[in-house]
C-alpha cells in the first residue's frame, strides 16, 4: 500500500524516466556521413590533439605506451624521465637490473609484469632489430607486452603510418554513438576503419579518445556541453544543463593541466596547461 499524504490519500508516484526511443534506422551511407561529420567537428574542437604521452624517439614511445595499461598517462610520464635518464636506448635497458627497473616503474602500477615487459622488448629489440624499433605492425606485436593497440600508437605517432588505436574511451564512444554494436577490439578497429580514409585514422583515434576523456566520461558525460550533441544519438545520458555540465569537462577544457610534462606548443598556445612532475604539488 502507498505511503499516505497529509492531506489524505496516497503520495503521487514519481515521475517515470522518459523512455529512451529506439533508434531510427541509418542506411550505410547515412552512418559513413555522420561518423565523417562528428571526426571534423572534433577536428575544430581539438586542434592541437596528439599523443598524450610523452617521447622523443619511437623507443621511448614504445616504452611508454606499454608502461600505459590500467594507469593515467599522466603517471607514465612522470615515470618516464628517470627511466630513460637511467636507460636511454634498448640496450641499456636490456642490461638493467629488474629489481632497479621496478623500483622506478613503482609509481606506474603492475611494475612488476610492466618491467619484464621493457625488459623483454629491449633485448628483442637488440638482438632482433639492431637496437631500432621496427616500422611493421608485423615485427612490433611479436615483441614482449605489446599488442595492436600499442603497435599502431607506436606506428601512427613515431612513423606516421596510419593506425586506429582502440582504447577504452575509443571503445566506449564509437559504440555510444552506433557506429558499431562490436565489442571485441579487432572487430571495432576493422568496422570503424572501413567508415573512414585510411589517412585519417592516426588524428581520428586522437579525437575520438580527446574527446572521452574531457567531455563524453564513462559514467558522467557532459552531454549539455557537447560540441557534437546534435549528431549523438545517445545525448541525454549524461548532464544536458549546460552548466552543470560545464563543470564536468576535465583537463584544458575545464581549465586544469594536460598529462603531458612537455605538450606542444600548439596546445599551450590553446591555453592548456603542462602537467607537474612526480611529487610536485598540485
Amino acid at each position: 500500500m502507498g505511503e499516505q499524504n497529509p492531506g489524505g490519500g496516497k503520495k503521487p508516484a514519481k515521475a517515470a524516466k522518459r523512455a529512451v526511443k529506439p533508434p531510427k534506422p541509418e542506411s550505410r551511407t547515412a552512418l559513413v556521413r555522420r561518423a565523417r561529420r562528428i571526426n571534423r567537428e572534433l577536428a575544430e574542437v581539438f586542434p592541437y590533439a596528439h599523443p598524450e604521452l610523452d617521447f622523443d624517439n619511437p623507443f621511448q614511445l614504445l616504452v611508454a605506451t606499454v608502461l600505459s595499461a590500467q594507469t593515467t598517462d599522466l603517471r607514465v610520464n612522470q615515470t618516464t624521465p628517470a627511466l630513460f635518464a637511467k636507460y636511454p636506448t634498448p640496450e641499456d635497458l636490456a642490461a638493467a637490473n629488474p629489481e632497479e627497473v621496478e623500483e622506478i616503474l613503482r609509481p606506474c602500477g603492475f611494475f612488476r609484469a610492466k618491467t619484464r615487459s621493457v625488459i623483454g622488448l629491449s633485448k628483442a629489440l637488440s638482438e632482433d632489430f639492431g637496437g631500432e624499433v621496427p616500422g611493421r605492425l608485423e615485427d612490433l606485436v611479436k615483441l614482449p607486452g605489446v599488442g595492436r593497440k600499442t603497435a599502431f600508437v607506436v606506428l601512427g605517432n613515431a612513423f606516421g603510418r596510419p593506425g586506429i588505436t582502440v582504447d577504452t574511451h575509443f571503445q566506449r564512444l564509437v559504440r555510444r554513438w552506433r557506429w558499431t554494436e562490436q565489442t571485441d577490439p579487432d572487430k571495432i578497429e576493422a568496422e570503424i576503419g572501413a567508415l573512414f580514409p585510411k589517412s585519417d585514422w592516426t588524428d581520428l583515434s586522437h579525437h575520438v579518445i580527446w574527446h572521452g576523456r574531457r567531455i563524453c566520461h564513462a559514467r558522467k558525460p557532459a552531454c549539455g556541453a557537447c560540441p557534437i550533441a546534435p549528431l549523438c544519438p545517445a545525448y541525454g545520458e549524461g548532464e544536458t544543463d549546460p552548466e552543470k555540465a560545464k563543470k564536468l569537462l576535465k583537463y584544458e577544457k575545464g581549465g586544469f593541466p594536460g598529462q603531458r610534462l612537455n605538450p606542444p606548443q600548439a596546445y599551450l598556445d590553446a591555453g592548456g596547461k603542462a602537467a607537474p612532475p612526480l611529487g610536485a604539488a598540485g
